[in-house]
């Protein structure tokens, strides 16, 4: 009989932003990026759709997490927010309702992907808007990348590469 598997930091419950249920992400590597609409980081969103376009059909998603929290800089309505996202930047990957990434109402996604140290040895509450964390295909959190890190940068690329199906 198998083991059962162990909870990851994707099982957690979290919706799609117009409410419904996120897409599988069962054995996909998964970059997820807590997002806002009004932040001076938030070009980054050209680089977070090229990365979905260049790796999606070999195992990634990019998941977009909206967060007011820094500076109120994502203050729109789920609908206000997709529609910036699409028009603005082309968005086709998944975006969550939009949650508390630090703090007493920190999302359990978050609780769990703070655990984890940057490159540097920091571990702890989220910098600022577009925080990356790249979690493989078993659900480990593999690699933390602090907002002003581009996701088109070698380092990025480099690991959601080694994070990918073979």
């Amino acid at each position: 009989m198998a083991e059962p598997a162990l909870p990851t930091p994707l099982d957690t419950p979290l919706s799609a932003l117009d409410g419904s249920p996120l897409p599988s992400l069962e054995g996909r590597v998964v970059l997820v990026v807590n997002v806002a609409s009004k932040c001076g980081l938030t070009p980054q969103y050209t680089g977070l759709e090229q990365l979905q376009e260049r790796f999606g059909d070999r195992g990634l998603t990019v998941l977009g997490v909206p967060c007011n929290q820094f500076g109120g800089q994502e203050p729109g309505t789920p609908e206000e927010i997709a529609t910036f996202c699409s028009a603005t930047y082309g968005v086709s990957f998944p975006l969550t309702e939009k949650v508390d990434v630090n703090g007493p109402d920190r999302h359990p996604l978050f609780a769990e992907l703070t655990t984890l140290p940057d490159d540097t040895g920091a571990a702890g509450d989220v910098l600022w808007n577009f925080e990356k964390f790249l979690i493989g295909t078993d659900g480990t959190v593999l690699r933390r990348f602090r907002p002003r890190t581009e996701p088109g940068s070698d380092e990025v690329v480099a690991a959601v590469e080694a994070a990918l199906p073979q």
